[in-house]
């Protein structure tokens, strides 16, 4: 029964390529396995004492996880297509007999080699159409190197953009300015900005969900710490006399309405108001409060 692990072997690698693509370029980004593994890299972080936790590297060791997964199933997957094909359609090296080099970490190692684009080894494919799954096999190795570095220089500029959102709400909070001083023109601009940078913080979960599982630093550019804050000048700017601060104000207050529900949608659940999902979500990210 050659064809049962032909085929086992098969829909391993296609699952694993349906997860990067949606992963990494399906405009809705969903990857089923990757979201599973980062969500669990997140939890188990967060049911670890304070001493054993890995401060800040929730989201780097889940990203490193979901890709060295990915890479194993891939290297099973061609390993079982390989394996019953052994050793007669395989040509061998001297000094190797080719019935005690026919098991499966025999295949698993044809395999990985291939994987890693390190050219064919002591054993080598003879048989037509296998010596063309090996090359196909290798442009997959790529497309899964090509496809981690796509993925890193992703998400990394997305949690700078999330940062500096909160480090420009910071700001606006550590200068108290008076509620005067934003019924003006220059407060509807600082609040049109302001929505203008939730609405890509917005953008940057829905194309980069894994970035919710970084941890955003100090207070001063941690994001849940500023959102209610946020909420608040919006609700104040609706209040105002001046109507472009009403006007900004309504847009700001609609982005984080857009942003709340993003972040219940995906990740939060709790299918409340903005603000109680802003109140999760800071929770959520509170190394004291999270896993309790």
């Amino acid at each position: 029964m050659t064809w049962l692990p032909t085929l086992l072997g098969t829909l391993l690698v296609l699952a694993i390529l349906r997860d990067v693509f949606h992963t990494l370029w399906h405009p809705t980004r969903h990857g089923g396995l990757s979201r599973l593994v980062m969500t669990a890299v997140w939890r188990l972080s967060a049911h670890l004492g304070p001493r054993r936790r890995p401060a800040g590297l929730a989201g780097p060791l889940g990203m490193v996880s979901v890709v060295v997964i990915w890479a194993l199933v891939v290297a099973v997957g061609w390993a079982l297509i390989y394996w019953p094909h052994m050793p007669e359609r395989f040509s061998y090296a001297a000094g190797l007999t080719p019935a005690e080099h026919a098991g499966p970490l025999d295949a698993l190692y044809i395999s990985l080699v291939t994987l890693a684009t390190l050219g064919l080894g002591d054993i080598a494919p003879t048989s037509g159409w296998l010596r063309v799954l090996t090359p196909v096999e290798a442009l997959v190795g790529f497309v899964l190197l090509s496809a981690t570095v796509a993925w890193t220089l992703g998400v990394y500029p997305a949690l700078a953009r999330r940062r500096a959102v909160a480090l420009r709400l910071s700001h606006v909070r550590r200068s108290r300015a008076s509620a005067d001083a934003l019924d003006s023109d220059g407060g509807a601009a600082l609040l049109d900005g302001l929505a203008s940078a939730v609405s890509v913080a917005t953008v940057d979960f829905m194309q980069y969900p894994e970035s919710y599982y970084f941890e955003d630093g100090d207070e001063n550019t941690a994001l849940p710490r500023h959102l209610g804050y946020a909420a608040a000048l919006a609700e104040q700017a609706a209040t105002a006399r001046h109507p472009d601060v009403r006007l900004a104000g309504s847009v700001l207050g609609t982005a984080l309405a857009d942003l709340a529900e993003s972040l219940d949608d995906r990740f939060l659940h709790t299918n409340g108001p903005a603000r109680q999902v802003f109140a999760a979500y800071a929770v959520d990210h509170d190394p004291n409060s999270r896993g309790r």
